[in-house]
């Protein structure tokens, strides 16, 4: 089935990238036509990463230079954001590992790479030592202190910290998303498992001193995108560092996640919003799924031994595996992987490298018990796949969006309209299903 799932987002995105030539899309402006943030004013928006995203997840998949070269146009106008303090956020991650990182790791394009590094440095310089936490935006100029607020969603961004210590040999960056995650499980996991969204801490003392509703329904309340970067993120720190608190985390997260999937699989805006309200937000399907297929492959890599054999080979780092570099240094050309016999030169997964002490959770787990628990995970992200793929995505190749029914937040006052992330995490979860995926987090 995902095969063919796959086939159609081929034939509908090859359509969609031809159309949408120099766009940095976040919605659409019209029916099923996209909107552009590329302009000065507006290229420093956190998802602006996320259409290079689709572009190499899809050259990766089809090595068409259509793709490429729309993901290399992204990749060169978010250099405006570099020349921009407060486009200069917590988002870093969601900008240049999509893009910049992404590149790197199929092409071995240098100038990606120092992009890369230069985010990352930006990124790690917003750590608060006082509270050990990633302060999240800047000032927003309308009276509000956010010098101690830290977000959920940079639990997504730790990957580029941790790009940066891999790629430098340089523990610092790793230090500071560990730090980092460590703060979060402790303040913004709750005992059920349910994740707060922001949280406030004195910026001087580090003391943790409120949390806020956000974009959920409100304080106290289950944010569900909230709540899926915190199950993929864990995830990803899990798989970076080896520390099973961090999968402990994530599979608690997930677990609290799955007992709340309604009948249908489709996901509300916030699990505790009343009967009367439906808006929906396919966005943390999507990123839901790519998590739990994480995780299910993770826990399918279960030996006697407890060690990760090939963690998650087929979901996570499968395709990553079989990208190599193949350039011509002298014209800079790019060769796709299936075009050339594999170089020497191989971009490795973190779960391919020095990977010796990466355990499952934990170390006394049985292995079917292990195998139980991928299961599980593997067939909640179906089922939420299988949800968005029957009501929710259009594969109309004359109408621009995939995904239909995103909300960015609860409290706005627009609902359920297609949002760019949605589309790119509904495309990487399926091309973990059917071995595509460019692994970029």
């Amino acid at each position: 089935m995902w095969d063919k799932v796959a086939d159609k987002i081929i034939n509908k995105e090859r359509i969609v990238a031809g159309r949408n030539r120099g766009k940095i899309p976040y919605t659409t402006v019209s029916p099923h036509v996209f909107d552009d943030w590329s302009s000065k004013e507006k290229v420093s928006w956190w998802t602006n990463g996320f259409w290079g995203g689709m572009m190499w997840q899809l050259y990766h998949a089809t090595g068409e230079e259509l793709f490429l070269e729309n993901a290399r146009d992204t990749e060169d106008k978010l250099d405006l954001v570099f020349m921009n303090y407060n486009g200069m956020d917590h988002d870093g991650g969601f900008r240049w590992l999509p893009t910049a990182v992404a590149d790197y790791r199929l092409t071995g394009n240098e100038q990606s790479r120092n992009r890369a590094l230069i985010a990352a440095n930006a990124l790690a310089g917003r750590f608060n030592p006082n509270g050990r936490f990633i302060r999240a935006w800047n000032d927003w100029g309308d009276g509000r202190d956010t010098r101690g607020w830290a977000i959920i969603d940079c639990m997504m961004n730790l990957a580029l910290l941790y790009f940066a210590s891999e790629e430098l040999k340089d523990p610092r960056f790793k230090a500071i998303a560990v730090a980092h995650a460590d703060t979060v499980s402790k303040h913004f996991i709750r005992e059920d498992g349910s994740v707060r969204h922001i949280v406030g801490f004195d910026p001087e003392t580090g003391e943790y001193l409120r949390d806020y509703g956000g974009q959920g329904m409100g304080e106290g309340s289950s944010w569900t995108r909230g709540q899926t970067w915190a199950l993929y993120g864990f995830a990803l720190s899990y798989l970076h560092t080896g520390e099973e608190r961090f999968l402990t985390t994530a599979c608690k997260v997930a677990d609290r996640f799955i007992e709340r999937i309604p009948e249908n699989g489709l996901i509300p805006v916030d699990f505790d919003q009343p009967a009367e309200v439906t808006w929906r937000d396919d966005t943390a399907a999507a990123i839901a799924a790519c998590g739990l297929l994480t995780l299910a492959g993770l826990f399918s890599g279960h030996s006697e031994t407890s060690e990760l054999q090939d963690p998650a080979a087929d979901q996570i780092g499968g395709a990553l595996s079989s990208a190599v570099i193949l350039r011509e240094r002298s014209d800079r050309r790019i060769l796709f992987p299936s075009q050339s016999e594999r170089s020497d030169r191989r971009i490795l997964s973190p779960s391919q490298s020095e990977r010796s002490d990466r355990r499952i959770l934990p170390l006394s787990l049985a292995p079917d018990i292990a195998e139980e628990r991928g299961s599980k995970y593997r067939t909640a992200a179906i089922k939420l796949l299988e949800a968005l793929n029957r009501e929710s995505c259009d594969y109309d190749p004359e109408h621009d969006e995939l995904l239909t029914c995103c909300t960015a937040a609860y409290h706005d006052e627009e609902h359920e309209f297609p949002i760019i992330y949605g589309d790119y995490y509904y495309i990487e979860a399926v091309w973990k299903l059917t071995g595509k995926e460019l692994f970029i987090w």
